[in-house]
């Protein structure tokens, strides 16, 4: 059944980016989804991140703090690289770089402020940014480490 799952959205997240890049369009469905992905992501992680997704300036070295800034989410960062699950709990729990020399949360936590199925959208919003090689990538990296089950 899981792996029903995730080919099935999968699929969806390959035919919507398809049919954007071809002309047409996803689904009403899929589309108010990533509206409310890319909303959420415009609320929450775009004054880091950036607008589109581009992240903070010199985001592979460490700043005068000892932090990574916030890396991009677009097809030149690594956010691609992540499964599902690992980029829910980012999301969820928030991050601490292992690299960082302070021992604070560089990426605050969102567990209390988004629903799980806020994440999710937020999630399938940021593979939005990505090349068809690199969401075919995140997509075998989340077949062993999907979303977490929970209840919307």
């Amino acid at each position: 059944m899981r792996k029903l799952w995730i080919l099935v959205t999968t699929w969806l997240l390959m035919s919507a980016a398809g049919q954007a890049m071809a002309g047409g369009g996803p689904s009403s469905r899929d589309t108010s989804r990533l509206e409310e992905g890319e909303r959420i992501y415009q609320q929450y992680c775009a004054s880091c991140h950036g607008s589109e997704g581009e992240g903070q300036p010199n985001w592979e070295h460490q700043n005068a703090q000892g932090e990574l800034p916030a890396p991009p989410h677009g097809p030149e960062g690594h956010t691609w690289k992540h499964s599902d699950a690992m980029l829910y709990r980012i999301i969820a729990e928030g991050w601490r770089d292992p690299w960082n020399k302070t021992e604070r949360l560089t990426m605050p936590a969102f567990e209390n402020v988004l629903t799980p199925a806020e994440i999710r959208s937020v999630v399938n919003y940021l593979k939005t940014l990505w090349t068809p090689e690199q969401r075919r990538h995140q997509a075998e990296e989340s077949e062993g480490a999907p979303f977490p089950s929970q209840s919307e």
